[in-house]
């Protein structure tokens, strides 16, 4: 049976790849991606997305009146937002509320009007920082560790679960993304809407325009191929802090296992990122990206810390690999090679955008 899959962010780094794999897959769905365009670097994925048939509608999530020509859909993927978790504390809040809050309330009134599913692309910055750097850890030579015996709920070695607790700040974009999941909520509860809700950690992957807030392998990677400078910021300027990383193919599989069975997953919150196996430093993601490309390059020590930042974030991804068997495949070494040969075979539209 043929879906008519509306991706918001449609040209952005997420929802341009989640076009394209799906139609790859699925070629009789018509799959629509809406975008305003306004991240640097979205417009280069217009001609792969004509290439693959995506249908493409340049419009604002901000605004309703953008979607009344997009026709009946069956499904929405919000994948929509302003990403950079130093929005609203260096630049404006008003961009970032009006996007990531009422542009998902047009997108939750669009998909109610159409009877449709609604899958959002949460994030694992809706956790409150102050609990977060509450985790008790260790330091090695490469990373900071999380300590097995957490007194915190919801915090393990395997990393930090959905009963993590949400008292505190987190940041403004951590708070419209979390406003967002209390919402569709109530949609789901009392309007009947299918909804799934992921709290994805670090996604990335090719055509990503990393920058320092926002796309961090894709920065370190793209540096070390043009050579140059990057910082370690914080913590003792040793690039000990860690996350996890998930590359955006892992993250397709699951989005097409729950589109394709949305009532299986509807209601629900999950935490979906790279795990533990997928976690990795500044330090050891310096090593990779020494190791991949055959530069090395000089990093600062910046000890001075940035605002909202936290010590270590790994994704416990117990939760969805118990109900639907996914957990990602791809790990550090094959994320940052294909970042890599990205780069490598597109640096001339690149280079002015990534380096």
């Amino acid at each position: 049976m043929s879906k008519v899959i509306l991706i918001t962010g449609g040209c952005g780094f997420v929802g341009s790849n989640v076009a394209v794999l799906l139609k790859k897959k699925y070629p009789g769905y018509t799959i629509i991606a809406l975008d305003n365009l306004k991240r640097s670097g979205s417009e280069l994925n217009l001609p792969r997305l004509k290439k693959h048939e995506v249908r493409f509608v340049h419009g604002d999530i901000r605004n309703r009146e953008d979607f009344d020509d997009i026709g009946h859909i069956d499904l929405l993927i919000e994948a929509s937002a302003e990403p950079s978790v130093l929005s609203g504390i260096n630049s404006s809040l008003d961009y970032l509320i009006n996007t990531n809050l009422t542009g998902t309330i047009n997108c939750l009134n669009f998909a109610n009007k159409n009877k449709a599913g609604f899958i959002f692309l949460s994030t694992s910055r809706i956790y409150p920082i102050k609990q977060i750097e509450s985790i008790a850890f260790r330091e090695s030579a490469t990373r900071f560790e999380i300590l097995p015996g957490q007194s915190l709920p919801g915090i393990t070695t395997l990393g930090i679960s959905e009963k993590f607790s949400l008292e505190g700040s987190r940041s403004f974009y951590g708070a419209t993304k979390l406003a967002s999941e209390l919402l569709i909520q109530e949609y789901n509860a009392f309007l009947g809407m299918p909804t799934v809700i992921n709290r994805c950690g670090v996604i990335t992957g090719p055509y990503q325009m990393g920058k320092i807030d926002q796309g961090v392998a894709v920065l370190w990677v793209a540096r070390h191929f043009w050579k140059r400078n990057l910082s370690y910021i914080g913590y003792g300027g040793e690039g000990k802090q860690v996350r996890d990383i998930l590359h955006v193919d892992d993250l397709f599989n699951l989005l097409d296992e729950q589109i394709h069975n949305v009532g299986k997953y509807s209601g629900k919150t999950f935490n979906v990122g790279g795990g533990i196996e997928s976690s990795i430093s500044l330090k050891e993601l310096t090593s990779l990206c020494e190791d991949v490309t055959g530069n090395k390059i000089d990093i600062v020590k910046d000890l001075e810390p940035r605002p909202a930042d936290i010590r270590i974030f790994i994704s416990d991804n117990s939760l969805i690999n118990t109900l639907s068997g996914w957990s990602p495949v791809k790990k550090p070494l094959e994320i940052v090679s294909d970042i890599y040969r990205w780069i490598e075979n597109d640096q001339k539209v690149l280079s002015g955008i990534l380096n």
